[in-house]
């Protein structure tokens, strides 16, 4: 029935129904959402470790309901071997996953810790 409704598009029936509060956790995620801070924390803490020294900066994005990307710029130090980089960041990789297994992408970026221009 239309229900006093004179659209004759207007359909009131069973398949014709949507979940509001679905609707919006998928437009969040059509956004981009990104993870909750609890686990942005989680994943900032985890990276720094043996070999990165600190995140120079972060992104996170949810790509499915338990799928997060993980972007990061870390700083490394510059007097080590690429080979030590490398295992700097597979063990980085393996920290964030053991405390937030949805971190299922990430992408790690070694760069050095400048001064910001004018700083000193």
């Amino acid at each position: 029935t239309q229900w006093g409704n004179n659209n004759s598009y207007c359909q009131d029936n069973e398949i014709s129904w949507i979940s509001w509060n679905a609707s919006a956790e998928i437009k969040s995620l059509l956004l981009g959402e990104s993870a909750t801070q609890h686990n942005v924390d989680a994943i900032q803490a985890a990276l720094v470790g043996p070999g990165v020294e600190s995140v120079i900066h972060l992104r996170t994005l949810h790509l499915g309901p338990d799928e997060v990307l993980v972007a990061a710029k870390i700083a490394v130090n510059g007097a080590v071997t690429a080979a030590d980089v490398a295992d700097a960041i597979n063990a980085a990789e393996e920290r964030v996953r053991a405390r937030v297994p949805i971190a299922t992408h990430i992408y790690l970026e070694p760069d050095l810790r400048r001064s910001a221009p004018g700083r000193g």
